[in-house]
């Protein structure tokens, strides 16, 4: 099996929607993974604030790493999510952590919360479903 090490480094390079996005995987462990994004023109809504799409892709983002951290290849299969507050500047930081993993589905909950502050952005419930064999 691989090494979380080697999932994390697989899971940069072979994402590119998260990379295009600039959503940085900057910790991964088992059954959990933190993102971080940083407030740019790209990911901003005509507002000046992260665009929702932005804030969702990288929820996205981080519950797949958390559920990839066992090796096995996965996709989502569905979501549940809440936008609470946002920001004008800084950087957002999603953790995600595994509630329950079965054969075939894996359940992540994602916090996402502004690093300066520590003010609770978006939650949210991700359901995946695994499509590699172990």
């Amino acid at each position: 099996m691989a090494t979380l090490e080697e999932i994390k480094n697989d899971r940069i390079r072979q994402n590119r929607f998260m990379t295009y996005n600039f959503i940085e995987l900057t910790r991964l462990e088992k059954d959990w993974a933190e993102c971080r994004l940083t407030l740019r023109p790209e990911s901003t809504n005509p507002h000046g604030m992260f665009h929702g799409g932005a804030l969702y892709t990288m929820a996205d983002s981080v519950a797949g790493s958390a559920a990839h951290s066992d090796g096995r290849v996965y996709v989502t299969q569905s979501s549940a999510t809440n936008f609470l507050a946002n920001i004008k500047e800084g950087t957002a930081v999603g953790t995600a952590s595994v509630v329950h993993r079965g054969r075939r589905t894996c359940l992540v909950n994602v916090e996402i919360r502004c690093a300066e502050t520590e003010k609770l952005m978006f939650t949210g419930s991700f359901t995946f479903f695994c499509i590699s064999e172990k």
